[in-house]
C-alpha cells in the first residue's frame, strides 16, 4: 500500500509526519518526492546509499533529412516545438515523451538523453530509504518520481509512505494519482485551513481515500482546520499537539517515535487508521 502524507504549503510539518509514520511502519519504505527540496535523509540517516542517475530524452534534428513538413511539430500536444525555417526545440517545455521521433516520416529525428537529478537509494534498519533530487535549473521533477514509484515495485511485500511534494502542482498530483491513500496534515490557523482546502479538493478531485492529522496543534483556543473538518465530515485520524520538546527533536533531525513513547503510540494510532480507511 502507497500511503501519501500531503500539505498545501511547506512548513506545515508534512516531513515529520511522513518520517514518524514510517518509523512505526514494520520493514517500509519511506520516499522522499519533494525532489525540489529533500529533506527527509536527515530523519532517516540511511546507511549504504547510491545513486541512480534519471534520464530523459530529447530530440535532436538531422536538418539535411528534414523536409519541413512539420508532422513533428503538429504532434506535440505541448508545444515545446515551433517551425520557423526548420523544427526549434524548446526544451524546458518538452515532456520528453519521444513521440515526435515517431511520427516523422524521414527519420530525420533521434533521442538524445539529458540527466535531470537522481534517486539515492539506502536502508536504515529494516526501512528502505528512496529519495530524489532534482538538478539546480531543472524545469520538473515528475520523471524523477515516476522513477522512484517504480523502484518501489522492487519491493512488493512492503508498504511505502510516500513525502510528497508540497501544494498542488503537477508533481503533487502525479504523487497522489499513484497512491492509495493521502493523509492530510492541517495548521490550527486560517493559513493552515486555506491550504488544507487546496489539497483537501485536489484528492477529491482525484477520487482518492484520505484523512486529516491536525499538527501543531493548541489546548486553547479554536482551530480553524478542525472546524472545517467537523463542518464537511472529513475524518480527523490523528492530532499532533505543540509542544517544545518535539519541536526540538524535529529541529535535530530526530524521529521523535523512537525516544517518546506516547507520541509513538499516536503515531501507530494513525497508521492503525489509515489501514481501516483503506479497507472501508
Amino acid at each position: 500500500m502507497l500511503i501519501s502524507v500531503l500539505s498545501g504549503k511547506g512548513g506545515t510539518g508534512k516531513t515529520f509526519i511522513s518520517v514518524n509514520l514510517s518509523s512505526v511502519m514494520k520493514n517500509g519504505i519511506y520516499v522522499d518526492c519533494d525532489v525540489e527540496e529533500p529533506n527527509g535523509k536527515l530523519f532517516i540517516k540511511p546507511e549504504h546509499e547510491h545513486q541512480i542517475p534519471v534520464k530523459v530524452i530529447i530530440p535532436k534534428f538531422d536538418y539535411s533529412l528534414c523536409n519541413g513538413c512539420m508532422k513533428c511539430v503538429d504532434f506535440c500536444a505541448f508545444n515545446a516545438l515551433a517551425y520557423v525555417e526548420k523544427p526549434i526545440l524548446f526544451e524546458n517545455i518538452c515532456h520528453s515523451c519521444g513521440g515526435c521521433k515517431e511520427v516523422c516520416p524521414q527519420n530525420a529525428i533521434t533521442n538524445t538523453y539529458k540527466t535531470v537529478g537522481y534517486v539515492e537509494v539506502g536502508s536504515n534498519d529494516d526501512r528502505i530509504f528512496l529519495g530524489g533530487k532534482l538538478n539546480v535549473g531543472e524545469e520538473s521533477g515528475i520523471p524523477i518520481i515516476k522513477k522512484m514509484f517504480k523502484m518501489i515495485g522492487d519491493y512488493p511485500d512492503r508498504d511505502a509512505i510516500i513525502d510528497a511534494p508540497p501544494g498542488t502542482g503537477c508533481p503533487v498530483v502525479e504523487t497522489v494519482e499513484r497512491s492509495d491513500f493521502c493523509v492530510l496534515v492541517a495548521e490550527p490557523t486560517i493559513f493552515g485551513l486555506e491550504n488544507l482546502k487546496m489539497v483537501y479538493e485536489l484528492v477529491k478531485i482525484l477520487k482518492k481515500p484520505y484523512a486529516v492529522v491536525l499538527n501543531k496543534s493548541l489546548k486553547v483556543g479554536t482551530n480553524p482546520s478542525r472546524i472545517f473538518c467537523e463542518e464537511n465530515n472529513i475524518p480527523i485520524i490523528g492530532e499532533i499537539f505543540f509542544d517544545k520538546v518535539i519541536g526540538e527533536k524535529n529541529s535535530n533531525g530526530k524521529i521523535v517515535t523512537e525516544d517518546m513513547p506516547q507520541v509513538q503510540k499516536t503515531f501507530q494510532d494513525i497508521l492503525s487508521k489509515v489501514y481501516e480507511g483503506v479497507n472501508k
